[in-house]
């Protein structure tokens, strides 16, 4: 009877959720993982889920003129879904 049980409440268990990368620290340093991350087309949530340090500038925000070598400020570009395809730093 326990095993069937175990069996009964394990066939009511959901699929774990995809996991999600591990946040990056600080700003971007190993640009090819970062160029790997952009190719997956992520929305600005999930970027700024995995790169929490790096500001993302999305269109018609106001920045500084200044041009940081940091890589601690990207500026994205969008498809007609809002995901973000591309983009610079500076």
């Amino acid at each position: 009877m326990a095993v069937l049980g175990v069996a009964i409440l394990s066939a009511c268990r959901t699929a774990p959720a995809a996991s999600q990368p591990a946040p990056v620290a600080g700003f971007v340093t190993d640009t090819k993982a970062f160029d790997a991350f952009i190719g997956t087309h992520p929305t600005a949530a999930q970027f700024h889920a995995a790169y929490p340090d790096v500001l993302l500038v999305m269109p018609n925000t106001a920045t500084t003129m200044e041009i940081r070598m940091n890589n601690s400020r990207y500026f994205p570009q969008f498809d007609a879904d809002g995901r973000i395809t591309g983009g610079r730093f500076q």
